[in-house]
């Protein structure tokens, strides 16, 4: 079966001072076998949501989970937290995936920089290089990139950086390389609730977290390490 590839990002992506507490801007992709999606992830996701809600319907959102609110109010009880997070591990570490990781850090970035280049630019063309090799190992010559829908503006922004790498290339790998991939990026509603992009999400804010402060404890960190293409995360700069 084809590779499926699911995309999540966390921060924001412009370079202003307005978010001096967390200058990261990070993006992760999930890329997995499709059998592997379809027999290991989206049943374990789905498991986790009836044992826990009794219904699949809910989204898993990190912010609302770290805030427990919303629909994981219940999180509040500190008898409740370690099943529901012994569950949500057990997702991210027994199913079968790659998780492509970067981070921008802002701060640094305009620091080093006269003319720093766009974050989301940046972010993307790391991961779109790494894919590019997965996906050439793999042999595949057609791959749907899902992403979340979040608003005109930020969705044509991503995707005219799409756009630009796989058309264009990068500095490292020239763009006839990419081009002999049909590559499509699909905008669809969080209302959908697709797991990939819920599990891209629970693995995005640790991938910033860990790059704004690698001091800090960070478990959800050390529950998605192994799970990192060539097992690195890319930060930068």
């Amino acid at each position: 079966m084809p590779l499926v590839v699911y995309f999540d990002e966390v921060g924001n992506p412009t370079l202003d001072a307005s978010d001096k507490d967390f200058p990261v801007f990070a993006l992760v992709l999930l890329v997995a076998d499709a059998d592997c999606y379809l027999d290991q992830i989206v049943p374990k996701v789905s498991r986790l949501k009836f044992d826990f809600f009794g219904h699949e319907g809910v989204i898993l959102h990190s912010r609302d989970i770290r805030k427990a609110q919303h629909d994981f109010g219940f999180l509040t009880d500190p008898a409740k937290r370690p099943p529901f997070y012994a569950a949500v591990n057990d997702v991210m570490t027994t199913c079968d995936y790659t998780l492509i990781p970067v981070a921008i850090r802002k701060d640094l970035h305009m620091r080093k920089y006269r003319y720093p280049a766009d974050p989301y630019d940046l972010a993307l063309m790391f991961a779109l290089e790494r894919l590019l090799s997965i996906l050439e190992g793999a042999g595949q010559r057609e791959v749907t990139i899902i992403a979340e829908k979040r608003g005109e503006r930020e969705d044509r922004q991503l995707y005219v950086s799409f756009q630009r790498v796989v058309t264009r290339g990068t500095d490292y790998y020239e763009g006839a390389r990419f081009r002999q991939i049909n590559w499509t990026l699909r905008f669809l509603p969080k209302s959908l609730n697709i797991v990939g992009t819920q599990v891209g999400d629970l693995a995005a804010y640790p991938v910033a977290r860990y790059a704004l402060d690698p001091r800090k404890p960070n478990p959800a960190f050390e529950v998605i390490k192994p799970k990192f293409y060539r097992g690195r995360l890319k930060i930068f700069p």
